[in-house]
């Protein structure tokens, strides 16, 4: 999904569909790569489509964490020149905790070329993966989701 603030811009998330999975090794092999997929997808759609519409684009970091929101889910967070030097070089965590709830970081219409482009991108790299894992692609309204056997992308906000 588009993640739920956008600081900085492209911010995505890849969360799991199955109940009770909290970690990527809950997961059996065969799903595991499914959401492992899922994930690379992703992140490569967001680097393409934040690469060129921000110049200043240096790369992504993607996070596998579980230590506040209990369930598997992957971070996607593109990285910028532009940032504060002192934060460009760390986890985005280190960012002022406001940059979570400020109204002004939340997705709005001004995302939507950049949500356009990463969907684009999606579109195009799920087409180009023939892996077995059963990964399609369905678009819904303002929502885009990545499907695959057991994990999901979509947007809550949206």
């Amino acid at each position: 999904m588009i993640g739920d603030v956008q600081w900085p811009p492209g911010y995505s998330v890849v969360i799991t569909d199955i109940p009770g999975v909290e970690r990527l090794s809950d997961l059996p092999k065969r799903e595991r790569a499914a959401f492992l997929a899922s994930v690379d997808i992703l992140a490569e759609a967001v680097e393409i489509a934040c690469s060129h519409l921000d110049p200043d684009f240096l790369r992504v970091n993607i996070e596998i964490l579980g230590n506040t929101d209990t369930f598997l889910h992957a971070h996607i967070w593109p990285r910028y020149q532009w940032e504060e030097p002192g934060l460009r070089v760390k986890p985005v965590w280190l960012y002022p905790g406001t940059n979570w709830t400020d109204p002004v970081m939340a997705p709005n219409l001004s995302h939507d070329p950049l949500r356009l482009a990463i969907s684009t991108q999606i579109h195009r790299l799920s087409s180009q993966l023939r892996i077995g894992l059963g990964n399609r692609m369905v678009i819904c309204q303002n929502r885009w989701w990545i499907l695959s056997d057991n994990c999901i992308t979509f947007s809550r906000r949206f």
